[in-house]
């Protein structure tokens, strides 16, 4: 299956923009190409995912996972048991380290799935990987060695943040902070650029000033030996313009919405686990 005797050999069951983003920050990384396989049920799939990344691409499943070291299952929740079902015999007998991508699906019920006892990764991803700037929260079962866990940050470190958590709960948290968080980013650049818009700018001007600012920001913050805090107390001069704005957010209660909406959002992932596992 590769040329590449030192490098893992990788098996993405299912090529869609997450799995792209992933192999394709790995290309950039300097991953071998032929130690990279992606399958699809599509042969148009098949043919564009090679002819622009340069790697393997199969639409035999089982044929894919008896040579692979790792499988990266990244296929919607609701196609995963069936998938699970019929990898299972093919797995058991190479016994890969297993990685999902998949939301809302536990590691027990896809270790169950895929006929027990293997070594597995929940990972939780954002959309942001596709530009590589994404955020990843990852667990692993107790049968994952420091190996296979370097592994996994090496496999995902190139579009993004790799986040490790202890306990499997803490990816619900996950989801709520960074798996669904670019959301409410983009809700708060939208309304940023309505109200521009509503103070006179056109609606061009508003997007680009809006989306600069955000931008400039996130960077600022990530690269600033200060907390956001810190940075937000710097920018708020005493009865000052800012002051005015943060004052009218802090009485609209805005950290309460935050920590609502994030509450639901992680007891939403917890009820989808619930329901995948009985489906």
């Amino acid at each position: 299956m590769t040329d590449s005797p030192n490098a893992s050999r990788i098996v993405f069951i299912g090529a869609g923009n997450m799995a792209s983003a992933i192999f394709g920050g790995m290309l950039e990384g300097g991953y071998p190409a032929d130690a990279i396989v992606a399958t699809s049920r599509s042969q148009e799939t098949c043919d564009a995912i090679g002819q622009r990344y340069g790697i393997r691409t199969m639409q035999d499943n089982l044929a894919a996972v008896g040579e692979a070291d790792v499988v990266v299952l990244a296929v919607k929740p609701q196609m995963m048991r069936n998938l699970c079902v019929s990898l299972r015999d093919s797995v058991q007998s190479r016994r890969p380290l297993i990685v999902s991508v998949a939301a809302g699906l536990d590691a027990a019920t896809l270790d169950a799935w895929l006929g027990g006892g293997l070594a597995l990764i929940r990972c939780m991803p954002n959309t942001p990987s596709l530009v590589g700037e994404g955020a990843s929260g990852l667990y692993a079962n107790d049968r994952v060695s420091d190996a296979e866990r370097q592994l996994a940050t090496d496999l995902l470190e190139p579009v993004g943040l790799v986040e490790w958590v202890e306990e499997e709960a803490q990816i619900e948290a996950v989801t709520a902070i960074s798996g669904s968080g670019p959301a409410y980013f983009f809700l708060f650049m939208e309304s940023l650029e309505a109200a521009g818009t509503a103070l006179g700018l056109s609606p061009e001007s508003a997007r680009r000033l809006a989306l600069q600012t955000a931008f400039g920001a996130a960077k600022m913050a990530r690269e600033s030996e200060f907390d956001p805090a810190e940075l937000r107390r710097r920018v708020t001069s005493p009865n000052g313009t800012t002051e005015r704005a943060i004052q009218t957010f802090e009485e609209a209660g805005l950290a309460e919405i935050v920590s609502r909406a994030t509450r639901a959002c992680a007891e939403r992932a917890r009820e989808l686990s619930s329901e995948l596992g009985r489906n």
